[in-house]
């Protein structure tokens, strides 16, 4: 069973490495995955060997809290979670600093104020006054010891548990500065009472309680500012929790009901007015409107839906009101999935993560070693106890690896969720590493490259036909076929406002075409061998056909009994971003080959449009997998672009498999990275995305590691005798909580993250263009919507889908046109209009 958990108490890498030990001893364990930045523990186990409270127990017993972690979307809007835990942190830990700094301060006056001539009270001036001199200090620091207890319970802990973390080294650092300080009061009590002023003098100037409570405050106040940066990694995931509504209006036993949305159902119908978000994912069965996505999927513009569209859960019904039937509901949500894989990302660890939680591991035994080897190293070269003492809880101080577990999940955790607010889905840090490592792309054609729906691309007219006649008739012959060729020119003929006419005596020759009758007449529609065995003659019409072939069209020829009418060109055409796309893998020095089960002519008709460095034509679902293996024999590091369905086995096999086009689908289990819109652009951006937060892991590694190095030789002393250079106590902690601080700022850095590629310009092209709903009186039927949507495209630059149940036009514009020209159009046709609104933009 894979169960997540709450884990608190953890400060670095090695507080996480302590977890794991703890938690891998049980029986029945498989594996742990510890994640410091989430507080957060996964762990697969055997239920027949072992239950959740035993693991919770080992997690305590460890020195740690743990409790079972609410998983799914709607978690949030339980009672158990209604209080955040970062939330709660943070809150604790500026209590804390308040408390520390306001004990802090009137310390620091009392215990170093003489040294800038800053006037005392006369009871602690002089060496008569010595002890109260002394005792006032350890009074003002017992208050921040007491509010800092937490890291003596977990230090002391760990520590004699065998696995000695950062509150470790703070624990063993300030309690040695505090128990050196009360042996300073004892030795000034037995000066004062023998009459001894050289002791009282030498022990009332080295009492050590400022540096204990100097390191304890710093530590907690770098521990705020560190856990406040913390909650700002998460966001991502915070908004889309928040996007989800709380209620749903839905239509029960003839009514309309407001529920809470957990209570929605399977199949319910629920209504969405203009400015509501959607409860839950379904299909529209009643209305239209545009649906603003951008939470989801990135997109900068609404997108329009009519029935039979799908809507998902979280996103803003912009202008329309509509009804739909909710589909899935609950954790099945798309919101819910995302939720979720981001988690599972972010709690997952990447490589580069594991390295750096085995050298913390061994780092902090080694620091202990290290302190105490210098502390007795001073003694022996002569230097008084009270140097030797702050040499040892200098290197224990500095040396917290606080900085060097936070480099890797911070920057994972920020990254998964840039990407999430860019409609990508990165399942694991893993993926997400192993991302920036690939040097070849392997692209699937139908649906990744290509829209994966053929469309009419040019219509050629033969022997003085109009354009409109060959059309009415290619789709009235078309209408009763399955074939998709077939659909692209029904569809093309509706926009088109064509009408169709009744087709007699059907006849479907496999693999060459159609023959029927339309008013008596015999016409034939199908490819060159059809035309051919039909005695048509095309003359110069193949030299037009074979370059249509060549550019990876499908040409289909029509004509009547006699001769050929004209020619249709049909294709699956490239997606305006796909060229950019394979021009920036290109760019970072990424091969690009196109995997395809279509012809070597078309696909090689598309590597020639796009540049691609090598096709591999005519292969099929379950040779695509052999393709990858083959080429990661190679040496390469592969990552597949596909749809996810029919390329399952190939997304598997490759080093990262990339899902594009899922739409609301974002639970493929064979990709490891999943695109929310069907856009090879953002298969770039997934990389350099990649890039970017390894990069940043990097950068946090090495300061981390940088700063380590020259800070423990300073702290040892290594260059007092040479320079005089020696690190205060209270400087070495200022450090350290700085340098966690810098790592976490750092990676924030990656919220600024934008791709190097301008996929706006694709959007800008069509934000041009207007839309206008016209109002239409007079339409009864479908001749009418043809005659009216006729009517309205034989305007120049304009194209128009008439709703005969609406009693509308939806209409694009290319340019600018005065309402006028549209009411005049549909009047002379016979229909009046009731109304002309338009909207801004593409979509609303």
């Amino acid at each position: 069973m894979n169960q997540k958990f709450n884990v608190t108490g953890m400060t670095c890498s090695a507080c996480s490495s302590s977890v794991e030990k703890a938690v891998k001893k049980l029986s029945g364990i498989e594996s742990v995955n510890v994640n410091l930045l989430s507080n957060s523990m996964t762990v697969d186990y055997d239920e027949n060997n072992i239950d959740k409270s035993e693991i919770i127990k080992a997690v305590v017993d460890a020195g740690y809290g743990a409790s079972e972690f609410v998983r799914g979307a709607n978690a949030n809007s339980t009672k158990e979670k209604e209080v955040n835990p970062v939330e709660t942190e943070i809150k604790e830990m500026k209590k804390r600093t308040i408390i520390s700094f306001a004990f802090l301060i009137p310390l620091m006056y009392v215990s170093m104020g003489h040294m800038f001539n800053l006037p005392h009270p006369s009871w602690l001036m002089g060496a008569e006054n010595a002890i109260s001199f002394a005792f006032i200090q350890l009074l003002l620091t017992i208050p921040i010891i007491y509010v800092n207890r937490k890291y003596y319970e977990v230090g002391f802990k760990t520590l004699f548990h065998g696995s000695p973390n950062m509150d470790s080294l703070i624990a063993i650092g300030s309690s040695a500065a505090l128990v050196y300080g009360i042996f300073a009061i004892f030795r000034i009590g037995y000066g004062l009472g023998h009459n001894d002023l050289n002791i009282v003098n030498q022990y009332s100037k080295d009492l050590y309680f400022e540096s204990a409570a100097m390191i304890l405050a710093l530590i907690t106040f770098g521990k705020m500012l560190e856990t406040r940066a913390k909650g700002r990694t998460s966001e991502a995931i915070s908004k889309l929790m928040d996007l989800a509504p709380k209620t749903a209006s839905v239509l029960r036993d003839g009514g309309e009901i407001e529920i809470p949305v957990e209570d929605v159902v399977k199949d319910d119908i629920i209504i969405v007015r203009p400015g509501q978000s959607i409860p839950v994912d379904g299909v529209i069965i009643e209305g239209s409107s545009s649906v603003d996505q951008a939470a989801l999927t990135g997109e900068s513009i609404p997108v329009e839906k009519n029935v039979g569209d799908k809507v998902i859960a979280a996103t803003i019904n912009k202008t329309g009101f509509f009804k739909f039937r909710a589909e899935k509901v609950g954790d099945d949500t798309t919101l819910a999935q995302i939720i979720q894989l981001v988690e599972d990302a972010s709690s997952s660890k990447a490589p580069i993560a594991k390295m750096a939680d085995k050298i913390s591991g061994i780092f902090v035994p080694i620091v202990i070693t290290i302190a105490v080897v210098a502390t007795i190293v001073w003694l022996i070269l002569g230097q008084p106890f009270e140097f030797a003492l702050s040499i040892g809880i200098a290197i224990l101080v500095i040396s917290c690896p606080c900085a060097l577990g936070l480099a890797t999940p911070v920057a994972i955790m920020v990254g998964t969720g840039k990407g999430a607010s860019n409609g990508i889905l990165i399942k694991s840090a893993e993926a997400l590493e192993s991302l920036h490592t690939i040097n070849t792309v392997v692209l699937d054609k139908t649906g990744t490259i290509t829209e994966g729906k053929p469309v009419v691309t040019d219509i050629i007219i033969a022997n003085g036909e109009s354009e409109e006649n060959l059309l009415e008739i290619a789709a009235s012959l078309e209408k009763p076929s399955e074939h998709p060729l077939a659909e692209a020119i029904v569809e093309n003929a509706k926009e088109k406002g064509i009408s169709f006419k009744e087709v007699e005596e059907f006849n479907a020759i496999s693999g060459r075409g159609i023959v029927a009758k339309i008013d008596g007449k015999q016409y034939i529609a199908g490819n060159l061998a059809l035309m051919q065995d039909k005695k048509i003659n095309i003359g110069s019409y193949k030299e037009t056909s074979d370059a249509f072939a060549m550019d990876g069209k499908t040409p289909l020829y029509f004509a009547d009994d006699k001769k050929l009418l004209g020619i249709i060109a049909v294709a699956d055409v490239v997606k305006a971003t796909s060229r950019e796309a394979i021009e920036q893998f290109k760019a970072m020095g990424i091969d690009v080959v196109m995997l395809t089960g279509d012809n070597k002519k078309t696909a090689e008709a598309i590597r020639k449009q796009l540049h691609i460095d090598r096709v591999v034509a005519e292969v099929l679902p379950q040779d695509k997998e052999k393709e990858i293996r083959t080429i990661q024999e190679s040496g390469k590091k592969v990552a597949m672009v596909g749809d996810g369905i029919n390329d399952a086995p190939a997304l598997a096999r490759a080093d990262v498999g990339i899902a594009i086009g899922a739409g609301t689908d974002v639970a493929i289990e064979s990709a490891d990275i999943v695109l929310m819109k069907s856009d090879l652009l953002d298969a770039v951006t997934a990389v350099q995305l990649s890039k970017a937060t390894i990069k940043n892991i990097k950068e946090n590694l090495f300061w981390a590691f940088f700063y380590n190095s020259l800070g423990i030789p300073l702290a040892a002393g290594v260059f007092f005798t040479a320079f005089g250079w020696k690190l205060n106590p209270m400087f070495g902690a200022a450090a350290m909580s700085m340098s966690s601080v810098f790592v976490v700022s750092n990676a924030l850095r990656l919220k600024l993250f934008k791709p190097k590629h301008d996929k706006e310009k694709y959007i800008e092209k069509d934000a041009k263009v207007t839309k206008k709903i016209i109002g239409i009186e007079g339409m009864s039927c479908q001749k009418c919507v043809a005659k009216a949507t006729k009517a309205l495209n034989k305007i120049d630059s304009v194209e128009a889908k008439v709703d005969l149940e609406n009693k509308i036009a939806n209409v694009t514009l290319s340019k600018d046109i005065d309402d006028k020209v549209f009411v005049d159009a549909l009047n002379e046709v016979g229909f009046k209009v009731t109304s002309i609104k338009e909207k801004k933009g593409l979509f609303g």
